[in-house]
């Protein structure tokens, strides 16, 4: 049975877990405190953060010879030059604010579309998403404390205060799935290539459904990581659970997503936090914290106070060190994707997949046995990197 059409009473058990997890007090994060504006500007760590940002180092070694670096680089050439989400709040290009050059649009103006069947309308907004090229999908209601307090600008190095104008009432969240193959080579090129390849899809497609609802007479903010947290709003909407790894593990593609949003004045029908045993499952595992090769992730138990700086507190959950994670980065010369890959959620579609994820669902007791099997059958052990140019 689709998730859609979930129990009443299962919908509402969700939700109150959810808000169980917001034990407060939730401050709005500033975006400058995130590692990687910290990089741009902490001096602690903007000189070192060139070994990731600068030229590309290549090196005599599989995965990082130069033609994974080609391929890594013009992975990121939507993000890069027609979107720069990942630059701050530059809200140009694919994730501009509004309609670029509204002298040439061919919808007439001012007109707008009947709205008095919100669920047909939600419909039809879900299914260009997924037409756009989103793998998942789902509506919620802007919580305001997942918007930035601050957002900063690589270009102009300001810090402004952002503020979300309140018709904008509703967050359409997208999941984009990454390549399984090339996310089990990490921590090399060829993941790091499905990286950037998703952070462009992300541009594309949240710029694309932006101006669809534009078309429709409505107003809409394009999104990528700016302007507010993605995952919270992504389980708002009932695309996940926050894992032990510090991401959104969604049911069919595990952490192997991408995450991009779009804020809108449209009215919508909101969706449900859904809860399918992450929690559950994410204390047995280990996995990720295990094989994380700068121990950044947690082995002890969810709290809601920070690590440093980059955590925002407040939340119940396995608080990721980003300082540590963003050394590696720096000593790898490309970013990581070690937990995404041991992640036991991250299984290509298959009946014998689905089946245990309905297990770990409703069995939880089974959870070490699924486990044992996950490492005795190899799934999470690094590809070599040559296996991406199979075929």
């Amino acid at each position: 049975m689709r998730r859609w059409r979930r129990k009443a009473s299962n919908i509402v058990n969700d939700k109150e877990k959810y808000h169980k997890l917001l034990v407060g007090p939730i401050e709005r994060f500033d975006q400058r405190n995130d590692m990687f504006r910290r990089s741009r500007y902490d001096p602690e760590w903007s000189e070192r953060a060139e070994a990731v940002y600068g030229i590309y180092q290549v090196r005599d070694k599989a995965g990082y010879t130069q033609e994974y670096y080609a391929l890594c680089d013009a992975s990121w050439y939507v993000e890069d030059f027609f979107a720069r989400g990942c630059q701050g709040s530059n809200h140009r290009g694919l994730y501009a604010w509004d309609r670029l050059e509204p002298e040439s649009a061919r919808m007439p103006p001012d007109l707008k579309i009947d709205v008095s069947d919100p669920a047909e309308v939600s419909r039809k907004v879900k299914k260009a998403a997924r037409f756009f090229g989103a793998s998942l999908v789902g509506v919620c209601e802007l919580d305001r404390r997942w918007l930035y307090s601050h957002v900063s600008n690589d270009v102009t190095r300001e810090k402004l205060p952002l503020e979300i104008p309140g018709e904008y009432r509703y967050v359409i969240a997208m999941a984009i799935e990454m390549d399984y193959a090339f996310m089990q080579t990490a921590p090399t090129g060829g993941a790091a290539a499905a990286v950037g390849l998703g952070y462009s899809k992300m541009a594309f497609l949240a710029g694309l459904l932006a101006q669809f609802i534009r078309n429709l007479g409505y107003k809409a903010i394009p999104c990528g990581n700016d302007t507010a947290l993605s995952i919270p709003i992504a389980i708002e909407a009932g695309l996940g659970e926050l894992g032990r790894n510090g991401l959104l593990i969604t049911e069919r593609f595990g952490p192997r997503v991408r995450l991009c949003k779009v804020f809108t004045d449209l009215p919508l029908v909101p969706d449900a936090p859904r809860f399918f045993g992450v929690e559950e499952f994410c204390r047995t595992c280990m996995k990720c914290a295990t094989d994380c090769p700068s121990r950044a992730i947690s082995f002890g138990e969810r709290t809601t106070e920070p690590v440093n700086i980059s955590t925002n507190p407040g939340v119940l959950k396995w608080p990721i060190d980003a300082e540590r994670c963003f050394k590696y980065w720096i000593s790898n010369r490309l970013d990581c994707a070690t937990c995404i890959r041991v992640c036991p959620f991250n299984q290509p579609a298959g009946w014998h997949h689905d089946l245990v994820r309905g297990l770990i669902k409703n069995v939880p007791l089974l959870n070490p046995l699924f486990v044992w099997f996950d490492d005795v059958l190899g799934y999470g052990r690094q590809l070599d990197p040559a296996t991406i140019w199979d075929g």
